[in-house]
């Protein structure tokens, strides 16, 4: 198909995504570079699109002359980023936060609703007074797919007709859909078409289309090569090695001065910057703001429970190719987590402390180096068992023994620790205190991998009070499940199955085997045909709803990446990989075929959503947080605070998706992985250090 239809007449940069999108598409239409020369030029009667190719530094003007030469030749204008138009009153430039555009009208048909939701990525707008009702607003809602509590009382018009139907405004770039990467795409070549049809009455585009910049690896009916397990792993690794997340000499300065003060991310950086070896750390990841370049900014947090686990991966690549880079910075990346003092030293080091053996949060940044979370030393310890064995060295097994010890001790009976201890809060107790405090803490999320790394303790050393503290808190979460748990959604049922796995290879009995198949066969309910594991909406037994209930609360703390039941996304941040893990683990230990084969249908799922993207090599490779299965895009509600559904987390979901493929190649658990090497040996010197009595 190709054809010249004169009807409608662009003035923009050949470059612009709407005009490539119509060449590349097969509709060929006169273009011109100024608009004094489109409206000279454009025939009476016809339709100009004035589009803002400066967007969002420089905005358009239309003086009265021009707006005089469009009457007079009868011509429909479709403005955009406009700053000044005759008979409109326009203020200053804005620029949204957690707004997204919201569909307000039944004019563009079933296709686009009205409350349908866009995002248009770091929107730039002009507030304008109007009398008529907008088409598209922009607005703070709480919704997936559409605002579903309707409305806030502020909201600005982000596209709009005229009075006299013969102008068409939009107040930002909406033209500039591919650059800056708009979501979900399918809605907003819905959205064009229809624009494009108020004007051209004779086509209605049904060849409009263009090629996403980031996209999945592979389609959801697509044939797979046989070896996509290996090619998945293998650019996993790549991605690590070409993310700009380690630090150089010539940067890290900067970073800790950022952190320092309280900045916690950056632009990124331009050219692929070479980055550090791993000596001075790994980065936590990518922002989910996208900027009106398509770019997104770096997390700079030096994070251990990160960097551990982008060490296992790393340490994985070597052992299975022989990488003699992933080998030299996994090294590196481990002793910056024991040995460089940045995450264990301080009250840490100090044998008089009741932190002493812990591992912080994170380095540089107080408010990240006084913290001690349960669930991030947990995971630290558990990474760390799988990349010292791929290394074949034993140069931190007496820390990571004394990190476990340290973390049992101040456990309590009950076999809880809490989600957080922080070392201002420990400063002035004895660790006795937390090892005699008697508590619970009903979030699997927080407890559960520190049971699993106790149930791996008692399986080296035989010291009873391992076993006896993961029993103790493995048998109160059940006996809680699901009522009392604290959110009872997927990203716990799947975080809770390691440990139930592990807990059948200590003491095999028909009461633990019937625990892992209820929280399994509780999570497989929500898989799937094409293997994904959708999310839940979670409730917060202890602070109330976790998704966003009202407008104004969306983008105001943590949350899930689902509004209601059904909403058709996965969570690779907190959930998919590590219901892998879970369900790798549970199939070895059990021999029950239920789980190997749902672990077969994630790990093909997951396969098939890792990103693809030549344009920005500092995301190829990687997982977003939330994909919907349904669209077959990279979306969600994004309205959590600091984790949005287009981060990307370095460690967490995304690292154990990797090592997970890097161990069903080797058909390997991580128990019989963790246990190839006897570490009992340094049991007993831990323990001189980290007296349990």
């Amino acid at each position: 198909m190709s054809e010249l239809l004169l009807s409608l007449v662009f003035c923009c940069y050949p470059s612009n995504d709407l005009y490539q999108a119509l060449i590349q598409s097969g509709y060929h239409y006169p273009r011109y570079d100024t608009i004094d020369q489109t409206l000279e030029a454009a025939p009476e009667g016809s339709c100009v699109f004035l589009l803002a190719d400066e967007y969002p530094f420089k905005t358009n003007t239309l003086t009265p002359e021009q707006l005089k030469k469009a009457q007079s030749k009868k011509l429909k204008l479709y403005l955009e980023y406009f700053s000044e138009v005759p008979g409109y009153s326009i203020g200053s430039v804005k620029h949204t936060q957690w707004e997204r555009c919201v569909v307000n009208s039944d004019l563009f048909g079933p296709a686009l609703p009205k409350m349908q939701i866009l995002m248009a990525h770091d929107c730039h707008f002009l507030p304008v007074e109007t009398t008529v009702e907008p088409l598209v607003v922009v607005a703070k809602v709480a919704g997936y797919d559409s605002a579903i509590l309707g409305l806030p009382e502020v909201t600005y018009p982000i596209l709009m007709k005229s009075a006299d139907g013969q102008m068409i405004l939009a107040t930002t770039g909406l033209s500039r859909f591919k650059t800056g990467r708009y979501a979900p795409k399918n809605e907003w070549k819905a959205l064009w078409k229809s624009i494009l049809n108020q004007f051209e009455t004779t086509d209605h585009f049904p060849q409009f289309d263009w090629e996403s910049d980031v996209h999945p690896t592979w389609g959801k009916g697509e044939t797979l090569p046989s070896d996509f397990e290996n090619q998945t792993f293998s650019r996993a690794v790549n991605w690590i090695h070409h993310s700009q997340l380690f630090p150089d000499a010539d940067q890290v300065e900067s970073i800790h001065e950022l952190l320092k003060n309280g900045q916690e991310t950056r632009p990124t950086l331009p050219n692929g910057k070479p980055d550090g070896d791993g000596t001075l750390g790994f980065m936590e990841g990518y922002a989910s703001t996208i900027k009106t370049d398509g770019n997104q900014l770096q997390r700079l947090p030096l994070r251990a429970d990160c960097m551990a686990e982008v060490a296992m991966v790393l340490a994985l690549d070597w052992e299975i190719n022989q990488n003699a880079q992933s080998r030299d910075r996994a090294r590196n990346l481990m002793d910056y987590i024991y040995y460089s003092g940045k995450l264990t030293g301080g009250a840490r080091s100090n044998p008089d402390h009741s932190a002493y053996g812990m591992i912080a949060w994170g380095a540089i940044s107080w408010v990240w180096e006084k913290a001690n979370y349960t669930d991030d030393n947990a995971r630290v310890l558990l990474a760390s068992l799988a990349a010292r064995k791929a290394l074949e060295t034993d140069e931190w097994d007496l820390p990571i023994m004394k990190a476990v010890l340290a973390n049992l001790r101040t456990t309590g009976p009950s076999g809880y620790r809490s989600a957080r201890m922080d070392v201002d809060g420990m400063d002035h107790k004895d660790w006795k205190y937390f090892q005699n405090k008697d508590r619970v803490n009903y979030s699997t999320h927080h407890e559960s991998y520190m049971w699993a790394c106790y149930l791996w303790g008692y399986h080296q050393t035989g010291y009873p009070v391992f076993l006896e503290k993961a029993k103790n808190g493995i048998r109160l979460m059940m006996k809680a499940y699901p009522d009392e748990w604290r959110w009872g959604d997927n990203i716990e049922r799947a975080r809770f199955l390691l440990c139930l796995a592990w807990l059948v290879r200590v003491d095999d009995t028909p009461e633990h085997r019937e625990w892992l198949k209820q929280i399994s066969d509780d999570l497989l309910k929500y898989q799937d045909a094409c293997g994904a594991l959708r999310e839940k909406p979670i409730v917060h037994k202890a602070d109330g709803a976790y998704q966003a209930q009202t407008n104004e609360t969306y983008g105001q703390g943590e949350t899930a990446v689902v509004q209601k039941d059904g909403d058709p996304a996965t969570d690779q941040l907190y959930t998919t990989g590590f219901a892998l893990l879970g369900l790798h683990e549970a199939a070895l230990a059990t021999g029950d075929t239920t789980y190997r084969d749902a672990g077969d249908k994630l790990a093909e799922y997951l396969c098939r959503i890792q990103i693809k993207s030549e344009k920005y090599p500092y995301l190829d490779g990687a997982w977003y947080r939330a994909f919907d299965f349904n669209k077959w895009e990279y979306w969600a509600s994004s309205g959590d605070a600091g984790w949005g559904a287009w981060s990307v987390e370095s460690g967490w979901g995304q690292a154990w998706i990797s090592a997970l493929l890097g161990l069903r190649r080797k058909d390997i658990s991580l128990w019989d992985y963790s246990h190839h090497q006897d570490m009992s040996y340094v049991f007993d010197e831990a323990q001189k250090q980290i007296p349990q009595q």
